[in-house]
């Protein structure tokens, strides 16, 4: 299980020593996620993915919620309510309530996509000054030491918290 740790880094410059120290305490490079300001250049750094910068996971999860709540509502209302003197059975309810959810997901993710993530809404102010932000994957035992380390060796470096719920996919 691993949590994601929020640094904020003033520079490029900074940016490469912390990747280059972390690489050194066996964090792999794909478990670093770096987001600078639009159209900047982070150099070799692992940028983060459109996965980590939209709101795409919270997005398929409410819209297939909200897909499956109106294919079951439609199905009800089908089972209940006869048209043209053809009357539904079951089946219709499970593939309304199927169908309900497959279409709620992709309409919701087609938005999602094209929304920032709502965790990081709190570093918009900092990114847009361009500052970079850090996400780093660690395992949850070595979240004091990661964080210890990053303190002792990178004062620039500004700590903003752990994430608990960090994804299985990141």
């Amino acid at each position: 299980m691993r949590r994601r740790l929020y640094v904020v880094l003033p520079d490029l410059a900074s940016a490469i020593r912390v990747a280059n120290e972390l690489l050194l305490a066996h964090i792999e490079d794909r478990h670093m996620h770096f987001l600078g300001k639009r159209g900047m250049s982070l150099g070799g750094l692992h940028e983060a993915s459109v996965l980590q910068k939209s709101d795409v996971r919270h997005a398929l999860f409410l819209g297939a919620g909200l897909g499956a709540l109106g294919g079951m509502l439609l199905g009800i209302y089908l089972k209940l309510t006869p048209i043209a003197g053809i009357h539904f059975d079951v089946g219709t309810f499970l593939l309304a309530t199927i169908g309900g959810t497959l279409f709620g997901a992709w309409c919701s993710t087609l938005i999602g996509l094209s929304t920032p993530n709502v965790k990081l809404k709190p570093f918009e102010a900092e990114i847009e000054a361009g500052k970079i932000l850090l996400m780093v994957d660690v395992p949850v035992s070595r979240v004091e030491e990661i964080e210890a380390t990053i303190a002792r060796r990178h004062p620039e470096a500004i700590d903003r918290g752990v994430d608990p719920t960090m994804p299985v996919f990141p």
